[in-house]
């Protein structure tokens, strides 16, 4: 009898064994497919944020830095219109190009202004040396050099991040399921792309900026004005035929007008002659009567 009841009690403890060791192999199994669900959402996260990461910076040459430079000259020239085609003739010359001109008359033929210009930085100093050359005096020379590598290098790469975002974007937006993913997608695609678009307008700025230096120059003529004596003030001759034509003008204009007063009032003077004349015989027979008179 005790040894049915010890058989009977072995079996029941190897069937919760069993039972137990199918419930753990379960979860087990459950837990394995979540982790992996979790493992393969987590893994397209990081990928979207590794992409933003920036990557870890080579050190950079000195000869491929990017330095933009800037200069301004104020000078005194001997003649402003030679130098002004002079320093554009050099511009030319050197590959660069004239960015603004202007031109201000101060006194009489003394001239000044302004010109701006961009150089190729491989002949800036040489611009500089040739147009400090045409100065009589230099006045103010301010020149500066601003180095954009460490920008650049940083806008490139986020460049090359926001180009992987964006074509990772595109895989996901073929391998959507639903409107509302689609819609979420392109929005974050479009400001992508913008971000794209702005950081390559700032490294082409930089660019241009870092490969023509930028010169602006102040001129001014050094000339002492001197009054044009011999045109004006001791122009005798010129003078006198001005002032014989003067007089002369003055004299056919008095002729001219006592013309037409005598011949304009023509008839007023014979009017008053007829009425003057006979008061004037009279007068004068009554003074000699008189005169007669007074003798006898």
């Amino acid at each position: 009898m005790l040894k049915k009841i010890g058989l009977g009690m072995l079996l029941l403890l190897l069937l919760s064994a069993c039972s137990a060791g199918s419930e753990s192999q379960e979860q087990a199994m459950d837990t394995e497919s979540g982790a992996a669900l979790e493992e393969k959402t987590e893994e397209m996260d990081v990928s979207l944020s590794n992409a933003t990461e920036p990557k870890e910076e080579t050190p950079i040459e000195s000869a491929n830095r990017m330095v933009i430079y800037k200069a301004d000259l104020r000078l005194e020239v001997e003649d402003f219109q030679s130098s002004l085609e002079a320093i554009e003739l050099k511009t030319n010359q050197y590959g660069g190009y004239v960015v603004e001109s202007s031109t201000y008359r101060e006194e009489e033929e003394v001239y000044s202004g302004t010109i701006t210009v961009r150089i190729p930085n491989d002949r800036y100093q040489d611009f500089l040396t040739e147009a400090e050359g045409m100065a009589v005096k230099i006045y103010d020379r301010t020149v500066n050099g601003e180095d954009v590598t460490e920008q650049y290098v940083d806008l490139e790469s986020r460049l090359k991040s926001k180009r992987t975002v964006e074509a990772r974007l595109l895989e996901f937006m073929e391998k959507a399921n639903n409107t509302e993913d689609l819609l979420k997608l392109s929005n974050d695609l479009a400001k992508t792309q913008e971000e794209i678009e702005q950081l390559l307008g700032r490294m082409n700025y930089l660019e241009n900026q870092s490969s023509l230096a930028t010169v602006t120059i102040s001129m001014s003529e050094n000339k002492i004005v001197v009054p044009n004596l011999d045109k004006q003030n001791l122009n005798t001759w010129e003078k006198t035929k001005q002032q014989f034509a003067t007089s002369l003008h003055y004299l056919l204009s008095f002729i001219s007008g006592l013309f037409v007063f005598v011949v304009g009032n023509t008839p007023v003077f014979i009017i008053v002659g007829l009425i003057a004349l006979p008061i004037f015989i009279f007068l004068r027979k009554r003074m000699k009567n008189r005169n007669s008179s007074n003798q006898e």
